[in-house]
């Protein structure tokens, strides 16, 4: 199993265990990092950083991308950007729907 799951929840997770979750170095976290726009980790007054539970998520995406799918970096930025994209697009969509049925019901 390429993720593990926290066995406590907490608000904030250091490198290292997340690089445990992932079973990676934490260099691939700081790679990562530097290459995704999506991780911003937290970072305290020594510079460590400290990643969420949203953190997470993108990184186990990430990974899922570059090191079960067997995508390159370039690919998996791609990959992230279409789906932000998409994501984009249904939030849009979403939104005429709700002022279509608003201006319906107006109509009634």
């Amino acid at each position: 199993m390429p993720y593990k799951k926290p066995q406590i929840e907490k608000i904030y997770y250091t490198i290292g265990e997340v690089a445990e979750m992932f079973n990676v170095n934490t260099s691939h976290i700081r790679y990562w990092e530097k290459e995704f726009d999506v991780l911003k980790p937290f970072k305290n007054k020594k510079g460590n950083r400290l990643f969420t539970k949203e953190d997470l998520e993108q990184l186990k995406l990430i990974h899922h991308l570059v090191k079960e799918k067997g995508l390159t970096i370039k690919g998996a930025k791609q990959k992230l950007k279409d789906n932000k994209e998409d994501h984009e697009l249904v939030d849009r969509l979403k939104s005429i729907r709700q002022q279509l049925i608003d201006i319906r019901d107006e109509l009634d």
